[in-house]
């Protein structure tokens, strides 16, 4: 059940944008085994993977809001394993 600050919107019907789809691709394989792993290990390789991933994200002109989500996770990941 949604609460006050919570609020509902129907999905996009819009496919999402090719860019959009590779990028949920990067971001898939960013927080699922064993590249998860090696982001939580703090491997370099990964890491870059993951700031490129949030710079693809950031940088997005298209399919914002579908960008917007994307990010959100991979800055939370970011924020835990990137330094």
């Amino acid at each position: 059940m949604c609460r006050s600050r919570c609020t509902r919107t129907d999905p996009d019907p819009a496919p999402p944008s090719p860019a959009t789809r590779r990028l949920l691709t990067e971001c898939l394989d960013l927080v699922t085994a064993p590249l998860l792993d090696d982001v939580e290990d703090g491997d370099p390789a990964a890491v870059a993977r993951l700031r490129a991933a949030d710079e693809a994200l950031r940088t997005q002109a298209e399919d914002r809001h579908r960008a917007d989500v994307l990010r959100g996770l991979i800055a939370t990941y970011l924020k835990d394993y990137g330094s």
